[in-house]
């Protein structure tokens, strides 16, 4: 019997549908992903990188639409799932850990409430004693104080609500958690131990990690597998060590060279140039070309395959040949 990747994505296309024309979000984007493994997608805001993560989920906001493609979790494509029937899969198969904690949680609800009503939601035999019982456990693992449960969200401060907002994720012990940019207005010491405890607990619980952040530096130090997007695209695909050692596509070299290294004294930082394309009207070709310092003539007319440069690394560049040697 063979055995099917915990995720599959499968040449997904998403498209924001606006009064002043159609937004490609992302655009042919394939990965496969096994159980315990950590992806990082990295990028530019407006890369596509959170469209991809909610698109996971099923939850692409009004007017995102999934055009083609497939989303296989465990073997089943969610694309063709029935709204009730995806509803019971959110929580239990894949969690997510918003954007903002600041936002994202019920201001007049308690935090206890917040955990017995997901878990109920899911487990309608589960008495409120035993989902709040259960809530305790949890936040107890995130460094939180159970008697906390009876307060509100802001009687915390803006870590700890994060903290809050990866219980929520796990509450259900899904297979495959992903964290939406979890240190966005957290200073760096809270930061650091935000990540580490992302990665403790997906070491106890057994879970798939997919985190999302513009900070590449973040991703190269947590991540397995890295996807960089650009436009919507798949810029390039590798194993985090041979991203760090050989990247291969001009946009992440430029990532790379603006990342500073405090074990260096003389360093000369470097900015890529230009702005994203507005993806409204996105150019010809390569959509990355007008900020390209290796721009050639078909770059501006003609899109990049996605092709193998090395084992396990996938570069979207016309700097590479077939076989991905590059090109003079």
């Amino acid at each position: 019997m063979v055995k099917l990747p915990l995720l599959e994505i499968d040449s997904l296309v998403v498209d924001y549908l606006a009064s002043r024309g159609r937004v490609r979000a992302v655009d042919d984007v394939s990965f496969t992903l096994e159980k315990e493994e950590t992806l990082g997608l990295a990028g530019e805001s407006g890369s596509g990188k959170s469209t991809l993560g909610l698109s996971i989920m099923r939850l692409v906001p009004y007017p995102g639409v999934i055009t083609k493609g497939h989303i296989r979790i465990e073997g089943t494509d969610i694309v063709k799932l029935r709204d009730s029937e995806m509803r019971l899969l959110r929580g239990r198969k894949v969690g997510y850990i918003f954007q903002d904690p600041m936002i994202s949680l019920n201001p007049v609800k308690k935090i206890g409430d917040h955990f017995v009503e997901l878990i109920r939601t899911h487990e309608p035999k589960t008495s409120q004693k035993e989902a709040l019982e259960r809530a305790k456990t949890v936040v107890k693992n995130l460094g939180i104080l159970p008697e906390r449960m009876k307060d509100y969200p802001h009687q915390f401060s803006g870590g700890m609500r994060q903290r809050i907002m990866i219980g929520l994720a796990i509450a259900l012990n899904p297979s495959i958690v992903i964290a939406d940019e979890p240190t966005t207005a957290l200073d760096v010491i809270v930061q650091e131990k935000i990540l580490d405890l992302l990665e403790d607990l997906r070491k106890i619980y057994g879970m798939t990690l997919i985190l999302i952040s513009h900070d590449l530096s973040i991703i190269l130090e947590r991540c397995d597998k890295i996807i960089v997007l650009y436009a919507g695209h798949m810029a390039e695909y590798a194993i985090g060590e041979e991203l760090h050692r050989a990247p291969k596509h001009p946009y992440t070299q430029g990532l790379l060279q603006s990342i500073p290294n405090i074990e260096l004294t003389d360093q000369k930082l470097s900015a890529i140039p230009g702005s994203p394309p507005n993806l409204l009207n996105p150019p010809e070709g390569c959509p990355f070309w007008p900020r390209c310092p290796y721009a050639m003539e078909v770059c501006r007319v003609k899109e990049p395959p996605l092709i193998s440069a090395e084992t396990n690394h996938l570069v979207s560049c016309f700097l590479y040949g077939e076989k991905g040697a590059r090109v003079e």
